[in-house]
């Protein structure tokens, strides 16, 4: 009896190593043939000027960008601080602008940066109410009052679009005569014919278009990076260096997934030509028509109200509190009590707040809407993809205005712990003779830091990387199936 465990014989072992000789010899083969080609020589020249481009415009505006953002954050603090003089500035005047940091990696996918804010204020809207200072509330200003709909943009030139289109369109390129080509010349009849098993076959000319068409843009890449990289305006860390690297492995899933859509149709159809077509169709199709025009549908349905609109409904609710409290107190010929009037302007400001948010909860929504429509297209989920770990876009403000939510959570914390920490004070919050008439110390005022979580982008992106992997698969399965079914 035989007490060693199962491996494989020394025939199967001999076949294995055929097999992976035979794939790597069909492989090197599909690459000399690329290579050689015209297609190869104008796809490299291609993406090395996109890359470039973009290289150079990044180059060019990012250290405005980041000036700008640094002149804006000191003004802030400095502001702040000149409020510490008193408490009741600080809970009456708020903690003023918040600032979004810009992303040092937006030449990788600048998703809505144009559209979306900046910055987010905390601060007093409304200077009188029945002659009271009003209570400081969060407001979400936007970028482009005029802009109502938060979509997502494919035509910027980032490493997203570059991607989405240029990649994708190389790749049909390189595989639309893989299998109809020889099957056209013969030579495909020629390889089956020296019991080359056909999974063998289907493998090596994957990894022969997969290396053709990874190839000009890992050079591209290189090129791009080197002169980001040396300039002395960018300063990537290696958090951002760990992000390229999950960006990359992105442009390696969705490469492969039209290289396996490549093989399918050149599988499935016998001539080169209506390969072409077919596949141009379907990329024209699913890059090009799709996410622009669902994500437009996507964004017109359960649209918010308009920004004009808004701000009306705002004042409206100043002139109904204005008008509750001159109904109740406005004959009276004596003030009311600290704790009345503390507890009329924190009302008031509540529910000022409670509307912001309301309005912003409604946008959020429709730009999720607007993306879960166009998952059905892969550069969609590419620019989705890009967006979440390159730190721009939707998703990317989404994690600001938690970070300001939070923060302003803190602040108002601080504010309230602060006067109670004061014995005279009548810990009234919003009226000047209810609070702490102690000046607070500036370096105790909390700062507000806008972060980002890695972790978050994972948890936010781990729908469209399945997705990602379950077209892969759906392709490859269905190359399979038509090469075995092809009859030569």
């Amino acid at each position: 009896m035989n007490f060693l465990s199962p491996r494989l014989s020394d025939l199967q072992l001999i076949t294995y190593n055929q097999q992976q000789k035979m794939i790597w010899h069909i492989a090197k083969r599909e690459l000399y043939d690329n290579l050689n080609s015209l297609r190869f020589a104008l796809a490299t020249v291609l993406l090395l000027a996109l890359m470039l481009t973009n290289a150079v415009v990044y180059l060019r505006e990012h250290p405005a960008r980041t000036q700008a953002y640094h002149n804006a954050a000191a003004d802030a603090v400095k502001a702040l601080e000149a409020r510490s003089t008193s408490l009741y500035r600080l809970a009456t005047e708020g903690p003023g602008g918040l600032h979004k940091i810009p992303s040092p990696l937006r030449f990788c996918a600048e998703g809505d940066e144009v559209f979306l804010p900046k910055h987010a204020d905390g601060r007093n809207y409304i200077r009188d109410i029945a002659n009271l200072t009003a209570v400081w509330r969060m407001g979400y200003p936007q970028e482009t009052p005029s802009l109502h709909n938060i979509r997502p943009d494919f035509t910027t030139l980032d490493w997203a679009f570059i991607v989405s289109y240029v990649l994708s369109f190389v790749a049909i390129l390189f595989t639309f005569d893989t299998i109809s080509g020889e099957l056209e010349r013969g030579t495909l009849r020629l390889t089956l014919a020296n019991s080359v098993p056909r999974h063998t076959v289907l493998i090596g000319k994957f990894l022969g278009a997969f290396i053709s068409v990874n190839m000009p843009f890992a050079i591209a890449v290189l090129m791009n990076l080197l002169l980001i990289s040396t300039s002395d305006a960018v300063q990537l860390n290696a958090g951002a260096w760990g992000r390229l690297g999950i960006l990359y492995a992105i442009v390696i899933l969705y490469a492969s997934l039209f290289i396996a859509l490549g093989l399918l149709i050149s599988a499935a159809v016998r001539e080169s030509g209506v390969s072409l077509v077919v596949l141009l169709l379907i990329w024209v199709s699913f890059v090009v028509f799709m996410p622009n025009t669902l994500a437009s549908i996507g964004s017109r349905i359960s649209v918010p109200i308009a920004y004009v609109e808004f701000w009306n409904q705002r004042i409206r609710l100043s002139d109904e509190a204005r008008a509750a409290y001159q109904d109740k107190y406005g004959g009276s010929q004596t003030k009311p009590p600290v704790h009345v009037l503390g507890e009329y302007v924190s009302k008031e400001a509540e529910e000022h707040e409670r509307y912001n948010e309301a309005y912003l909860k409604e946008q959020i929504m429709q730009g999720k809407r607007a993306r879960a429509i166009t998952r059905i297209s892969p550069a969609a989920i590419v620019q989705r993809l890009f967006e979440s770990f390159a730190g721009t876009g939707f998703e990317r403000h989404l994690q600001f205005i938690e970070n300001v939510q939070r923060y302003a959570r803190e602040y108002r914390e601080f504010v309230v712990d602060t006067d109670r920490a004061d014995p005279a004070s009548l810990h009234v919050v919003g009226i000047r003779e209810g609070m702490s008439q102690k000046p607070v110390s500036p370096e105790a005022i909390p700062k507000f830091k806008d972060t980002l979580s890695l972790n978050r982008d994972f948890n936010t992106a781990a729908t469209d990387l399945l997705l990602l992997v379950l077209f892969l698969v759906v392709l490859m399965s269905g190359a399979y199936l038509a090469f075995i079914r092809l009859e030569i």
